[in-house]
């Protein structure tokens, strides 16, 4: 039981990160696209 109840809390760790790291792909996907800045603003 407590190695199942570990995986799931494992798999639920990675999906939050995919997830997080395919929205920032797809916004610096688009912002590389559309010529803007990364987090907004001007980093230069």
């Amino acid at each position: 039981m407590a190695i199942t109840r570990k995986r799931v809390v494992i798999l639920i760790i990675v999906i939050i990160i995919a997830a997080v790291l395919g929205r920032l792909t797809v916004r610096a996907f688009l912002n590389f696209m559309l010529g803007g800045t990364m987090f907004g603003g001007n980093l230069l």
